[in-house]
């Protein structure tokens, strides 16, 4: 056996993981959430939901209001939502295995980089801050909960849940 097929073994032996395994995985869920945050600022500025960069836009749908929070959907975020979750299933594939386990977990990630990622480009954010995380300052989060968007809590729930699934002994 390769090392790298050694090493892909090892992982997939590992899919129902340790407390460790679990700490791991939301670490490093959290730091691609914080580089691609940062990358995000610099592409997008203060301008925040792709507002000043050059590609298509629909405004108002009423598919956005149920699959997109009401934000606008942008050839931006057309191709970068994807691409993510592509990113986030190339372990599956690189290692050709699969499972309704390593599944949830691949889309639990996809949830928890998403809401790491979006809060972590307005604490960095320069034009933003913490101080500046609520409705009064983000036109593009319309619906709100206590003091967060309500698309994190839901994501969080659902997320906690494929979570939960993907790490708990059979």
């Amino acid at each position: 056996m390769s090392t790298l097929g050694a090493v892909g073994a090892g992982i997939v032996a590992r899919e129902r993981g340790g407390a460790w395994g679990i700490v791991l995985t939301l670490a490093w869920v959290v730091m691609l959430g914080l580089f691609f945050a940062m990358t995000e600022i610099q592409i997008e500025g203060s301008a925040g939901w792709a507002a000043n960069l050059p590609t298509w836009r629909i405004e108002h749908h009423w598919l956005l209001d149920i699959f997109w929070g009401g934000r606008p959907m942008t050839g931006y975020h057309a191709w970068v939502f994807p691409f993510m979750a592509l990113f986030f299933h190339y372990p599956l594939v690189m290692l050709q295995q699969w499972s309704l386990r390593l599944e949830a977990r691949a889309l639990a990630s996809i949830m928890l980089f998403w809401i790491a990622e979006d809060y972590l480009w307005f604490v960095f954010n320069p034009a933003f801050g913490v101080a500046h995380f609520s409705p009064a300052f983000i036109a593009w989060h319309k619906h709100w909960f206590w003091f967060a968007p309500t698309d994190y809590w839901v994501s969080l729930l659902v997320a906690a849940g494929l979570f939960f699934y993907s790490y708990k002994k059979p």
